[in-house]
C-alpha cells in the first residue's frame, strides 16, 4: 500500500492557492479542470516531495474547487485519504469480511472508496491498470455516501 494524497474542498481557489502555494511554499504539479462535472482539481507537493510527486503522483495535498458555490460544514471541507493498492478487489474483501460497508465499489477494477469507524472517507486505487470487472464488485451499487 502506498499513501497517495488527502483531499481538501476549497470555496475560494485562488486564496488558497495563495496559503498554501505563496505562503507555506508547496508548489502546484499539475491540474485538472472537469467541465461536465463542473470541478477544478489541484495537486501541490511540499518542495521536498516534488520530484517524487512527478514520478508517483505521491505524496500529494490535492485541493478540489467546486465551480457551484457551497458552504462547507461540519468537516465536509476535508475530502478523503487516498491509497494506492497491490489488489483492490483482495482488499475490499478482506474489509468487507471486517465488517466494512464499501461504500464505492471497485466496479471499474480501479477507484473504491470505504469510511473509517470515524467516518472518514478512504479512497482506495488499484496500482498500475484497473483490473477487468469481477463479481460482486461489478454489479454492485453504491452505499451510502463516500
Amino acid at each position: 500500500m502506498q499513501y497517495l494524497h488527502t483531499m481538501v474542498r476549497v470555496s475560494d481557489l485562488e486564496a488558497s492557492l495563495q496559503f498554501y502555494c505563496e505562503l507555506l511554499g508547496l508548489k502546484e504539479v499539475r491540474r485538472k479542470e472537469n467541465d461536465k462535472g463542473r470541478f477544478t482539481l489541484v495537486f501541490l507537493a511540499a518542495p521536498e516531495d516534488e520530484a517524487r510527486s512527478g514520478e508517483t503522483q505521491a505524496p500529494e495535498l490535492e485541493l478540489t474547487h467546486n465551480w457551484d458555490p457551497e458552504e462547507y460544514q461540519g468537516g465536509r471541507n476535508f475530502g478523503h485519504l487516498a491509497y494506492r493498492v497491490d489488489d483492490i478487489y483482495a482488499l475490499c474483501q478482506k474489509l468487507q469480511d471486517g465488517g466494512v460497508t464499501i461504500n464505492r465499489p471497485p466496479r471499474d477494477g480501479h477507484m473504491a472508496f470505504v469510511r473509517s469507524p470515524d467516518g472518514i472517507s478512504v479512497e482506495l486505487l488499484q496500482k498500475g491498470d484497473a483490473l477487468a470487472p469481477a463479481e460482486p464488485w461489478a454489479s454492485m451499487e453504491n452505499t451510502g455516501s463516500w
